[in-house]
């Protein structure tokens, strides 16, 4: 699925496949001298393809070309100190998350808001063996459902926008890895619809996924979060970052195997990332960047319409905050209008 990337990767970045890789701890290219200097951006999760467009970016030179001297890509993941709190101190200029981690950063007073989103759609699914399918929240009823940890608040909020009584459906507590979900131990996992399913299939499973998103839950996903002193006090280096971004996103969603190709051979080369899987990943991801609505108005777009759906689930989450209070979609506005061109 998808087509080679190797021989589009010998030419990017102008200095071989590992010129620009990001690293956690240091500047990616620091012998750059954009004005705006190094861009740290948090990531939401490991260095997998879900950062795609990020890896494009710094290996085609975007980043630099919008004025950074380089790219400090940071890692996300369970252990990892929460992406709020990274942008909010300033060790990063700019953090990917979603909704309700940043809403409920909002709420307990950090300066915070949303610029864009990547997925129009949420990724949370729930996943099952296609011979034994549940395709419905109320298909769920009376079935085991492996829950991890991390994704609890999600999972209560995601019952009660569908009305469910919890206490009808018995929620096991796992990690990440599905296998409980092959051996029968559980009925259905709950997952991103980009990964887990994915990493079964290249193993031979046949696997059934339905979003949450598709049943009550329309939150974007990984949003872009700064905070509120960029945007007041740093626009021009907010729009300079989106444009990077929107740049490597559109080489991205040309192409799944070329950020499937980088995860696995330098990003996340000591991640153990298979590269089929990687592909998977990617071309299912793209399909919740690209909308209609995105493909008319610009990538990371969110519609007013999809404004309000957000503010209702989360409402529906305990999160209560006016879509001003959450949102700021002004910068990637002027930044189109400057720019049709990225659109």
């Amino acid at each position: 699925m998808g087509v080679t990337a190797g021989a589009t990767l010998l030419s990017v970045g102008g200095g071989g496949l590992l010129a620009a890789c990001g690293s956690d701890d240091e500047d990616s290219s620091s012998s750059g001298s954009g004005s705006f200097g190094t861009l740290a951006i948090r990531l939401s999760w490991i260095k997998n393809v879900e950062f795609a467009g990020e890896y494009i970016a710094d290996q085609r030179g975007y980043y630099k070309a919008a004025g950074f001297s380089g790219v400090n890509l940071i890692a996300g993941g369970p252990s990892a100190t929460p992406q709020d709190t990274d942008v909010a101190t300033g060790k990063a200029f700019i953090g990917i998350s979603s909704p309700d981690i940043t809403g409920n950063a909002i709420t307990q007073g950090a300066p915070l808001k949303i610029i864009g989103a990547q997925y129009q759609k949420n990724p949370f699914a729930i996943m099952s063996l296609t011979k034994k399918p549940i395709t419905s929240p109320q298909e769920m009823l009376g079935k085991k459902i492996g829950v991890q940890a991390t994704n609890e608040s999600v999972w209560t909020a995601f019952l009660k926008a569908n009305k469910i009584d919890p206490s009808a459906i018995t929620k096991v507590p796992v990690e990440f890895d599905p296998l409980p979900l092959t051996t029968g131990t559980v009925d259905g996992w709950f997952s991103f619809v980009t990964n887990e399913p994915n990493s079964l299939r290249v193993k031979g499973f046949d696997v059934t996924t339905f979003l949450l998103a598709d049943h009550n839950y329309p939150l974007v996903s990984e949003t872009f979060m700064v905070s509120d002193e960029s945007i007041a006090k740093n626009r021009d280096k907010v729009k300079a970052a989106l444009t990077a971004e929107i740049r490597g996103w559109k080489d991205a969603t040309a192409d799944p195997a070329l950020g499937a190709k980088l995860a696995a051979t330098v990003y996340g080369k000591d991640l153990g990332l298979d590269e089929k899987e990687q592909v998977l990943e990617s071309t299912d991801q793209n399909k919740l960047i690209l909308t209609a609505e995105t493909k008319k108005n610009g990538l990371f777009t969110v519609t007013d319409e999809l404004v309000e759906e957000n503010i209702a689930t989360l409402k529906i989450a305990g999160v209560d905050l006016t879509a001003d209070k959450l949102f700021d979609l002004s910068i990637l506005r002027e930044l189109y209008k400057e720019k049709p061109e990225l659109i």
